[in-house]
C-alpha cells in the first residue's frame, strides 16, 4: 500500500468518525427541543478542528513509524489524487448550491450549515473512496 494511498483510508476516516461524533452531539442534546434550536454550532467547529488534526496527527504518526518509507509522489499517484478530488468536489458544489438556495429561501441557519457540512463530509468520503478504489481496482486510461 502507497503512502497516498494510507493518507485517503486515514482522511476517509477521520470524515466519518468526526461526523459521527458530531451527529451523536447534536442529537444528545436535543432533549424535546425542535432540532434548530439545539445548539449546534461549538460543536460544529470543534469536530470539523479535530476531524482535520486527528487526520494530521495520524499521518505524522504514520511517517514516524515507517522513516523508511518514500515520500515521493509519481505520475500515478497525483492523477490519482486529482480523479478523486474531482469526483469528490461534486459534494462540494452540491452543498454551495443548496446551502444558496436555502438561503434564498429563508431557511433557518442551522440547516444551512449542517447541508454545507454534510456535503463537506460527502465530499472528503467519495473522493477518498474513489482514490482507495484507483489504488486498488486499478488505474483506467480514460
Amino acid at each position: 500500500m502507497t503512502l497516498e494511498e494510507k493518507r485517503a483510508w486515514i482522511r476517509l476516516f477521520a470524515a466519518v468518525i468526526s461526523y459521527a461524533v458530531y451527529l451523536v452531539v447534536v442529537l444528545g442534546r436535543v432533549d424535546g427541543r425542535a432540532l434548530p434550536d439545539v445548539p449546534y454550532a461549538t460543536v460544529l467547529l470543534w469536530t470539523v478542528g479535530a476531524g482535520i488534526a486527528g487526520a494530521i496527527v495520524a499521518e505524522i504518526v504514520l511517517g514516524a513509524l515507517r522513516p523508511g518509507a518514500s515520500r515521493a509522489k509519481d505520475v500515478r499517484d497525483r492523477e490519482i489524487g486529482h480523479r478523486g478530488d474531482h469526483i469528490g468536489q461534486s459534494f462540494v458544489v452540491i452543498g454551495g448550491v443548496a446551502a444558496m438556495l436555502m438561503a434564498m429561501a429563508g431557511w433557518h441557519q442551522f440547516w444551512i450549515a449542517n447541508v454545507i457540512y454534510l456535503c463537506f463530509v460527502l465530499s472528503a468520503v467519495l473522493g477518498n473512496i474513489a482514490k482507495i478504489g484507483l489504488y486498488r481496482g486499478g488505474f483506467p486510461q480514460w
